[in-house]
């Protein structure tokens, strides 16, 4: 008979649609929330991720340094060797100018003096290319040690698993570029 209007308190509450009262208190505790992240968390959060950035750039850098340092001295070496076999060849041609008693011995010493100088500067190639490598290796493997437990948010403590890592991130790197993978055969 007579019907009463109910006011909004009184409203049915539906499943999907929230109360007028809280929605207007979840959106004003949703907005000091959201307030208090951007002015407080968020400069925090963004200073350690520019931090990391630049952590990671400086390891790239040194990295691509080591690699230039890598080359020049393997420029060098090779300018070394060269230089080894022109002398090599300068005592050839004297000594095939010298008498028929003295070419024999000449040529000899010319040959053993040229593989004594090239041996040694093949043994100082390998010795160079050995250790630039495990140097670059171990700059790697540190940084890649560096990088996974920044990533996952602890150091590394376990020392087997932190050489397991940098074996597994340094084969990685030796299938992913060839230039690595021709210096580790050499």
């Amino acid at each position: 008979m007579f019907e009463t209007t109910s006011a909004w308190w009184d409203i049915d509450y539906h499943l999907l649609l929230p109360a007028p009262a809280d929605l207007i208190w979840g959106t004003v505790a949703f907005a000091v929330v959201a307030f208090a992240v951007y002015k407080y968390g968020w400069p925090a959060f963004k200073e350690t991720l520019d931090e990391r950035a630049e952590k990671i750039d400086a390891g790239l850098k040194a990295a691509e340094l080591a690699r230039a340092e890598v080359a020049d001295q393997r420029a060098q070496i090779e300018e070394e060797i060269r230089q080894a076999q022109r002398e090599a060849t300068g005592i050839r041609e004297l000594a095939q100018d010298n008498a028929k008693a003295i070419v024999a011995e000449a040529q000899t010493r010319a040959n053993t003096e040229a593989e004594n100088t090239i041996l040694k500067a093949q043994r100082r190639i390998d010795a160079d290319t050995i250790s630039a490598m495990r140097t670059l290796e171990g700059d790697i493997g540190e940084l890649a040690t560096d990088l996974a437990g920044r990533i996952v948010g602890e150091a590394i403590q376990d020392e087997a698993l932190a050489h397991r890592v940098i074996d597994r991130f340094i084969d990685e790197l030796a299938q992913n570029t060839p230039e690595y993978a021709k210096g580790a055969e050499a």
